[in-house]
């Protein structure tokens, strides 16, 4: 789902985890797809990391670990595959009435709606093309040339100014947010750059 760079719209900008979700999809995804044992078994793994964390508070690094720990060596279209079963299961659970109802009514609007995530644009695919996204831009996994995954990412984790070098390298230095929707300090920059910003906007539960 490429950004393009000429909206026809309104450009509107929403994260994803937290905002348009009840939780952060992306361990939400993984504690599901291990099962309980293996995702405990999985974090007590990841202790050295974590204790790294608290001392660097370097989310990509951490996230990085994760994808290590319980996704290297998945072949991609196993994980996509993944990915549609778990939106499937947990969409009703998982999506704020609120934010949806926002959603739709800049889509009434005309508007180009991007989801702008630091979550693995490949794990949020299903949830945007479910909501029909124009749009979505995330932290990018890397594959071998088999097509697994490495356990790396294809450039930075798509958080705090990443969201707005993201989005200018999408559609552009001039382009202008008409708003923008977030849940946490790593959307302020983004926020920062909209006409009409919504900070916890959205509170709602399924």
């Amino acid at each position: 789902m490429p950004p393009a760079r000429t909206p026809t719209g309104p450009l509107v900008a929403f994260d994803f985890d937290g905002t348009l979700t009840v939780a952060d999809s992306f361990t939400a995804f993984l504690r599901w797809r291990e099962g309980a044992v293996g995702w405990w078994t999985g974090l007590a793994s990841l202790a050295p990391a974590t204790a790294r964390y608290l001392v660097d508070r370097d989310r990509g690094r951490i996230k990085a670990a994760a994808v290590e720990r319980f996704l290297k060596g998945v072949p991609t279209d196993q994980l996509s595959a993944e990915a549609e079963r778990f939106a499937d299961a947990v969409w009703d659970r998982f999506m704020r009435p609120d934010a949806l109802a926002c959603w739709e009514d800049w889509g009434r609007k005309g508007a180009h709606r991007v989801i702008v995530t630091a979550s693995p644009a490949l794990t949020v695919a299903p949830f945007a093309r479910r909501l029909g996204a124009e749009a979505l831009i995330g932290t990018e996994l890397e594959f071998d040339a088999e097509g697994r995954v490495t356990g790396a990412f294809v450039g930075e984790n798509c958080r705090g100014q990443e969201k707005v070098e993201r989005l200018i390298r999408a559609y552009g230095p001039e382009a202008e947010l008409e708003a923008a929707y977030g849940d946490t300090s790593g959307d302020a920059e983004m926020l920062a750059r909209a006409a009409h910003p919504g900070f916890r906007r959205f509170r709602q539960k399924p």
